[in-house]
């Protein structure tokens, strides 16, 4: 395939499949009944879910349990951006970006933090 100026670079590209695994991470689980007793076994779903994914790395959930007892209501509550820290790393093509979601500003921020 014959490339041209406008034509994505690869570590434009990677940091495209960063952002549909977070899209994805996102829209998937946010309102997933969840408790602190539940939490690390979806942490883990989570996690092995978004890897399956083309290009993905590696996926790190951190469901905050403390946060959660504070919110819950009769067992649980449903998950949110608000109770989750989230690091996922692509790797496309060598170029290797890492991207964070943590809350900022009391909304759930979701960045890039580099492209190597």
């Amino acid at each position: 395939m014959e490339t041209t100026d406008s034509d994505p670079t690869d570590a434009e590209e990677a940091c495209f499949e960063a952002g549909i695994k977070f899209g994805a991470l996102y829209h998937q689980f946010a309102g997933t009944p969840v408790s602190p007793e539940s939490a690390p076994s979806l942490e883990t779903a989570i996690e092995e879910s978004i890897e399956n994914q083309p290009f993905a790395d590696s996926v790190s959930v951190e469901i905050l349990t403390d946060k959660l007892r504070d919110e819950m209501t009769g067992g649980y509550t449903e998950l949110t951006g608000r109770f989750m820290e989230v690091e996922v790393v692509v790797d496309y093509e060598g170029v290797s970006v890492v991207t964070r979601m943590e809350m900022e500003d009391g909304y759930p921020l979701m960045r890039v933090e580099s492209v190597a």
